[in-house]
């Protein structure tokens, strides 16, 4: 059962995006836009598409070879910048059969060192416009176990809300037995969150669960109330919210995205 938001834009949707994007590489602009297009290639979240125009031409190398895609055929193109060569980066869509698209270049999202909204730098993947993410603070108190162990007891969580993916609950450190904790070096990305500041996975006798807990300590500036407090997957703890258990997530979006 699913009990939050799903997303409903249909895939092969195309929007203006009305931000300047840009993106770098070894230290040297790639491409700067304002005329790009989001592309939902699936339905949870667009990619960016980009005129050809605004691109250093330059900078593509062509590979020779063809893919072929529901929005046409592409020619794949390598970045080259000096000694920096990043193979099959780039994807030109000559004709396409979804309006608005010829003519434009889908990026590889790692093959560039880093992409810009404005002047703001966003990760993992663009955000997507018809998403909205809340961090709320209540009341409901929460608490968090794992075979019978209590991890967590919090009275005022901070209730994060995303389309399309479970409510996340995030809880003050001195409401957590750290006991059971033991910090890894996992580092994740969200577009909406920033990155993250610690990862914990979970012991339970002679069991490890792996990288179960994360924190951000310091988010984006439309998540401050997160900075700090540390969240659990729901897909692999027992949460009780108001005394009640929840169901745990069918579709697992474990160590995808936090």
């Amino acid at each position: 059962m699913i009990d939050y938001p799903g997303m409903i834009v249909p895939v092969n949707h195309v929007e203006p995006v009305p931000r300047r994007i840009r993106a770098v590489l070894a230290g040297e602009t790639v491409l700067d836009t304002t005329r790009a297009r989001y592309v939902w290639e699936w339905s949870n979240y667009p990619q960016y598409y980009i005129p050809a125009d605004d691109i250093r031409p330059d900078l593509l190398t062509s590979e020779d070879r063809t893919q072929h895609s529901s929005r046409g055929t592409v020619e794949v193109y390598g970045l080259r910048l000096g000694e920096v060569h990043r193979p099959r980066a780039a994807k030109v869509l000559h004709d396409s059969t979804v309006d608005g698209l010829s003519g434009t270049v889908r990026f590889d999202w790692a093959a560039v060192d880093a992409w810009f909204e404005e002047d703001e730098q966003v990760f993992v993947h663009p955000r997507n416009p018809y998403a909205r993410v809340d961090a709320l603070r209540s009341t409901r108190p929460v608490r968090v176990e794992l075979d019978g162990i209590v991890l967590a007891e919090a009275a005022s969580p901070v209730m994060v809300f995303e389309t399309g993916l479970p409510t996340r609950y995030y809880l003050d450190r001195t409401q957590i037995d750290f006991g059971h904790l033991i910090a890894t070096d996992t580092v994740t990305a969200c577009p909406y969150k920033g990155t993250t500041s610690g990862y914990w996975s979970i012991r339970i006798g002679e069991q490890v669960h792996r990288d179960l807990a994360w924190a951000y300590d310091f988010p984006t500036r439309q998540l401050l109330p997160i900075a700090g407090l540390v969240a659990f997957y729901n897909e692999r703890v027992d949460l009780f919210v108001d005394g009640q258990l929840l169901e745990r997530p069918t579709t697992s979006f474990f160590r995808s995205k936090d």
